[in-house]
């Protein structure tokens, strides 16, 4: 990060819940591909028997997927897709690329944060702090950087 702490600042409720729903997205297509491949697995090793419904073990396995996901993105770059198309960088407080261990945090507040009808989400606009409940657990921080050039993510791009 060599932009200036001046140029960024916290991100909009509607950047925000732009990102969301981009990752989201995102998210369910790499869910889709790993369920593929889950089930034509087991219909090999199980002779074509379908994975029971409420499998633990399968709902882990998504869980999982899920935390790569977001984990890989966040400590390689600081960024999802989502967060690169709306310019929004998370960091941790040395300004830097978060740990793993601060990505394993962060997903799993994340999710507890959804069942109190998102009162961890909303928690950033309503704390003086400007610190979801995510920030504040893992020690990172959302910034949108409004002078950020996307750079190509690949030398073919």
């Amino acid at each position: 990060m060599t932009d200036t702490p001046e140029s960024y600042c916290k991100p909009s409720i509607f950047r925000y819940l732009g990102i969301m729903i981009y990752d989201t997205l995102l998210l369910l297509s790499v869910l889709l591909f790993a369920s593929a491949l889950a089930v034509g697995f087991n219909a090999i090793v199980n002779n074509g028997n379908a994975i029971e419904s409420g499998n633990p073990f399968f709902s882990l396995y998504l869980v999982i997927i899920s935390f790569i996901f977001y984990g890989w993105f966040w400590t390689h770059g600081g960024q999802t897709l989502g967060m690169r198309s709306w310019k929004v960088y998370l960091i941790n407080g040395s300004d830097t690329n978060i740990t793993w261990r601060q990505a394993f945090i962060r997903f799993v507040v994340g999710i507890i944060s959804w069942l109190p009808a998102g009162m961890g989400y909303w928690w950033l606009w309503l704390n003086r702090s400007n610190q979801s409940w995510l920030d504040y657990c893992s020690g990172t921080r959302l910034h949108y950087n409004k002078n950020a050039k996307n750079e190509p993510l690949s030398p073919l791009s």
